[in-house]
């Protein structure tokens, strides 16, 4: 699944196209590597890092969603992650 259509169907994101604006801008990380392209795929057990106003959200993909549905629906997509709780974070 595309990068900028999962932000938006888990509902971190208010719309595709800021979806894409962020990725294209460099601003969300994938598997700790910066994204400029919002058609990077996204698979389960990924890790997306995007800034959430004035925090740092890390997340792990827990399944990809069929549809943008309720916010209920969205959490059960991803489960929150601390940066630092996970080996791979320095």
């Amino acid at each position: 699944m595309r990068l900028d259509k999962f932000l938006w169907f888990v509902r971190l994101s208010p719309s595709r196209s800021s979806a894409q604006i962020l990725a294209e801008r460099g601003i969300v990380r994938l598997n700790g590597r910066r994204i400029d392209r919002a058609h990077a795929p996204v698979r389960i057990g990924d890790l997306i890092t995007l800034p959430q106003g004035n925090i740092i959200r890390v997340i792990r993909v827990e399944r990809l969603p069929d549809r943008r549905g309720p916010a209920v629906e969205a959490q059960l997509c991803y489960s929150a992650i601390t940066p630092g709780a996970d080996p791979i974070w320095p």
